[in-house]
């Protein structure tokens, strides 16, 4: 049978887990992307086109079965550095600790896609990660991956939501698996935990206001929420690590996933100082690096401010008359918080 054949393949070349369903519209999403897009809720990152967010076909035209992956990441590192008054450091959430997950997952569907169409006369198959039109969340939901969470994030039962997702649009007929019910039941933890309390109720969040949303943006950040990013460079893993589901759940499964420390967590101040060719060099391979070096700059200098980092204070001060607007005013800012602290703050 295809469908077992393909499964076993799956795991010969590194796919943690492996659903399929139907290349039916998904209609219940449609309407609360809808509504999403009316409120202001979207982070303007998303395909525009509602229609092609929920339409396999518009993609595939004689699309039949969407095939939807997940690979398993880490969230512990095996060594931490730490930071020190003089000497602070930054913080990448974890799915951008290993090499850039769209790389390592656009070949584990490359693969995949080759081993379907030596399999089937005439199989077309249309692969997807993050940055394609379907929503990754909805297919690996309705493909039985895990469950759609409070927290907006996909669950599985083995791996929790340390999941990378991806999908393959196929023309070939393939026998849909059963979505999972949730088990999030009462607990509201990822909600009440949030920093910026981005979440407008279970599985409805306003990115406008979500950290991960907030790090990748180009615009200064508003000073709301600059405390509470702290010293993140990019992403949040807050909802993630409070939710009971992923308690104790670390996988070390892929070399290509595991974290360089001194890249998850970074020191901050030679950050500010880095070329454009520099910051490809050091942080080119990871995904929190595709927005470039500018806003993972702002932010190293909204953490430098979060420390009270007095240290900082001549990198600063040149920062304040760079030609970047959102960098002279962060420096602007961070430069005031700093001088008018009454201590450093703990790391």
């Amino acid at each position: 049978m295809l469908k077992e054949k393909i499964i076993r393949y799956s795991r010969k070349i590194g796919i943690d887990q492996i659903g399929f369903t139907s290349a039916d519209v998904f209609q219940e999403l449609k309407g609360r992307l809808m509504k999403q897009q009316a409120e202001g809720y979207q982070s303007g990152f998303e395909e525009p086109d509602i229609d092609k967010r929920t339409e396999p076909k518009r993609l595939l035209a004689d699309a039949r079965s969407i095939i939807a992956i997940a690979i398993a990441y880490p969230s512990k590192m095996t060594s931490v550095p730490r930071g020190t008054t003089e000497e602070r450091r930054g913080m990448f959430c974890r799915a951008s600790w290993g090499c850039d997950y769209h790389v390592v997952l656009k070949e584990k569907l490359r693969l995949l896609a080759d081993f379907i169409q030596n399999e089937v006369e005439g199989a077309a198959c249309t692969p997807m990660v993050d940055t394609g039109a379907l929503v990754d969340r909805a297919v690996a939901e309705r493909a039985g991956i895990g469950w759609s969470a409070k927290n907006c994030s996909i669950i599985s039962p083995e791996f929790g939501s340390y999941i990378y997702l991806g999908e393959l649009l196929t023309n070939v007929e393939l026998e849909p698996d059963q979505p999972l019910e949730s088990r999030c039941g009462s607990c509201n933890k990822c909600i009440d935990a949030c920093p910026t309390n981005a979440f407008v109720g279970p599985g409805q969040l306003n990115a406008q206001r979500c950290i991960a949303y907030l790090t990748q943006t180009k615009t200064t950040i508003p000073e709301e929420f600059r405390e509470v990013i702290g010293n993140r460079l990019y992403g949040c893993d807050t909802c993630q690590v409070v939710c009971p589901e992923n308690h104790k759940r670390d996988f070390h499964l892929h070399a290509e996933l595991e974290a360089d420390p001194v890249l998850a967590k970074p020191l901050l101040k030679p950050i500010l100082q880095l070329s454009n060719r520099a910051f490809k060099e050091q942080f080119g391979r990871v995904a929190g690096s595709w927005r470039g070096k500018t806003p993972i700059q702002r932010n190293a200098i909204y953490a430098l401010a979060f420390f009270k980092d007095k240290s900082s204070l001549p990198l600063l001060r040149e920062c304040s008359v760079d030609h970047r607007a959102v960098i002279r005013e962060a420096a602007d800012w961070a430069i005031d918080e700093i001088e008018t602290a009454e201590k450093p703050r703990d790391e």
